[in-house]
């Protein structure tokens, strides 16, 4: 993709078998990450505070240079910098196949299930995939820069939804209308949470914002925080948590590739005009709910559209502005037109390639042999099933050994990415790093309490994603993610 970084975090699910209630979620997650750090030393453990909710040993990086913590209980995965779809794809499923390893090594596959997905069905509670985008200081970062973005990004959960039984069932329901933060009624009570049985996507229902900088309890469309993790003056990053997490890689791709192809259409002002939605939160739980699957929006201007319209009209103004840029532009417009053609025929057309379509597909088909109605507890059970990271019970790779689910990547290329970064941005460095550190020894013992700053200055390391400091030497900034920055590395590391 042209000019473009792109990473992942997915926060990931624990079911823990009642049968033994000594092993709680966040205990099991523990476990986990001192399994990948200190048995399997596949990265350096944080020997400093990282944030108020990120004590020292919370989590580290990789060889990989990705990035494995415990986040609010979660464990969660930041993908390494990356500058293509396909680096993209097999690092995110690398992150995948490391935890999910790591069960397996602990002897607890009959114990714990490693669920990817975004929602509790017994709690209402939601876990997130965001997604990190590097644009310019160009980028016209306002909201009516953002209007495009916004529409886009209500309306691709067409194709990029991961899909749930039923919807969230919390008695209030608070919107963004005009400027102010209001109480909405909605499908919230009993009576109508009965005629969802079905919706296309896990995080609509906690999406309460066009616009706002927080993430936790006020999650919006677009998240306004500016935090670059890179050269301040020339880089912002668009942090994007509203999307579902994806287990088809094919979803992922599209998901991740038109996203860039419309930031890049709003960078170069080329983006559709006159499609500014009315309600915009709305519009996107409207759509995800919608049984009929119609997927109509009402516009600013009082005309209702298509989500699928409007998908279309972003892919003609991409086509007219980046078609033949590079070979992945050029497939991700091949697939955006091709699911878009294949929507209109029935969801039973993108099965296999995208994923609420593809539990949809699966839980009709129980439902159909079981005759069982939505309410059935078994659908609930399919339903994280289909997210099971465990590759002989995940129903997303049950599809994909049928030959119904495309793969992007093989086994072997994924293999590869859970020890190595990608070799054309920084993350080359910074897994240089961290190899090192392991291979030398010096990776520290993780301090029991606090640390001022002088003691975390005292520290044999502290990594962060555009810097690091090794005891003894000055900071080294990595401040441009384009450049791998290895020989750099290299050297600062022999001068030391």
């Amino acid at each position: 993709m042209l000019n473009r970084i792109f990473g992942l975090e997915t926060e990931y699910g624990l079911l823990v078998n009642q049968e033994r209630p000594d092993h709680s979620p966040s205990w099991v997650a523990q476990r986990i990450r001192d399994h990948i750090f200190q048995v399997e030393r596949q990265g350096v453990l944080d020997l400093h505070h990282r944030g108020h909710d990120e004590p020292p040993g919370n989590g580290g990086f990789l060889t990989n240079a990705g990035r494995i913590y415990i986040d609010m209980g979660h464990l969660e995965y930041a993908s390494p910098e990356c500058t293509t779809l396909a680096d993209l794809v097999a690092s995110d499923r690398a992150g995948d196949r490391i935890i999910q390893d790591a069960v397996t090594a602990l002897g607890l596959d009959e114990t714990v299930s490693l669920i990817k997905n975004n929602i509790d069905h017994e709690t209402d509670a939601t876990f997130g995939s965001h997604e990190n985008y590097l644009v310019t200081r160009q980028f016209p970062f306002s909201r009516r820069g953002l209007g495009p973005l916004v529409t886009f990004l209500v309306t691709r959960q067409v194709f990029t939804g991961s899909g749930r039984i039923g919807c969230a069932s919390d008695p209030n329901e608070w919107v963004q209308v005009g400027g102010l933060i209001l109480h909405r009624p909605g499908l919230r009570d009993a009576q109508d949470r009965s005629i969802v049985p079905f919706q296309i996507s896990q995080r609509a229902d906690y999406i309460v914002n066009d616009f706002f900088e927080w993430v936790q309890h006020n999650r919006a469309i677009v998240n306004t925080r500016d935090e670059p993790l890179a050269d301040p003056n020339q880089y912002r990053r668009i942090h994007l948590l509203c999307g579902d997490s994806n287990m088809a890689e094919y979803a992922t791709a599209l998901k991740m590739g038109t996203t860039g192809l419309v930031l890049q259409l709003i960078e170069a002002g080329q983006a559709p005009r006159g499609l500014g939605i009315q309600e915009p939160v709305e519009a996107l739980q409207d759509i995800s709910r919608d049984p009929d699957r119609q997927w109509i929006v009402r516009l600013e201007s009082g005309q209702s559209m298509s989500a699928v319209d409007i998908q279309e009209q972003f892919l003609a103004a991409a086509q007219r502005h980046c078609k033949g840029q590079d070979e992945e532009t050029d497939w991700v417009l091949e697939q955006w037109e091709s699911v878009l053609t294949d929507l209109r025929g029935g969801y039973e057309k993108v099965v296999g390639r995208i994923d609420w379509a593809s539990k949809l597909w699966l839980l009709e088909t129980y439902r159909e042999a079981e005759r069982s109605a939505w309410d059935d507890p078994m659908l609930k059970s399919l339903d994280l099933e289909y997210h099971n990271l465990h590759p002989e019970r995940g129903l997303c790779y049950g599809l994909e050994e049928e030959g119904r689910g495309p793969r992007l990547t093989t086994d072997k290329i994924v293999a590869l990415a859970q020890v190595h970064p990608p070799r054309n941005t920084r993350a080359f460095g910074r897994g240089e790093l961290v190899r090192h550190l392991l291979e030398s020894g010096a990776a520290g013992v993780v301090p029991d309490g606090p640390l001022d700053f002088e003691e975390q200055m005292a520290c044999e390391y502290i990594i962060n994603w555009s810097n690091f400091k090794l005891r003894g030497t000055a900071p080294f900034f990595m401040a441009d993610p384009f450049k791998t920055y290895v020989q750099d590395v290299r050297s600062h590391l022999a001068a030391r």
